[in-house]
């Protein structure tokens, strides 16, 4: 399996379709609100949310939704990454409520070498995310920095400081 990519690998315009999706539960939403101290009636208390919405129900954080797109685009994206290096915009579109399954999508839109290391680059990327029935929930823009062929090669290859199995002794 494919674990992020080198700068070579690359390419302007290739969209990547990031799988599995994730049907986002009551408890996701309220575990990252409670972990991030996210105490806003919106996500947490029904009745509020119920009585005084617009939605009628509880609308599930926004930057979750963002977050859980971030790691869908991990294995496509930045598995290999040296550093993220900005958040250049982040639009909620729609809400998302519990019971929704969110899907993410990304997009090359440019690369360039670094201009301090030759053996790394910058990618910059555009990440959707978008509900079961299509509704665009989400989308961020980011540049990150991806290493060289030569980069992995130089430390180590494809799983650096990965111990090799070893068979006890009889």
């Amino acid at each position: 399996m494919q674990f992020g990519r080198t700068y070579e690998e690359f390419e302007v315009g290739a969209t990547y379709k990031h799988w599995p999706g994730k049907t986002v539960t009551e408890y996701d939403d309220h575990l990252f609100c409670l972990l991030t101290m996210n105490h806003h009636p919106l996500h947490l208390d029904t009745n509020y949310a119920e009585k005084t919405t617009d939605f009628g129900k509880n609308v599930v954080v926004g930057n979750y939704i963002y977050s859980l797109l971030l790691g869908m685009s991990v294995p496509d994206v930045s598995g290999k990454a040296i550093a993220n290096l900005e958040i250049e915009s982040l639009k909620h579109v729609a809400p998302t409520f519990h019971g929704d399954t969110v899907y993410g999508e990304t997009t090359v839109l440019d690369k360039w070498p670094s201009k301090s290391k030759d053996d790394r680059g910058i990618v910059h990327v555009e990440t959707k995310g978008y509900k079961q029935d299509g509704t665009l929930v989400c989308v961020f823009r980011r540049k990150v920095m991806v290493p060289t062929e030569t980069y992995i090669k130089e430390r180590g290859g494809e799983q650096p400081g990965r111990p090799e199995l070893r068979e006890q002794e009889k």
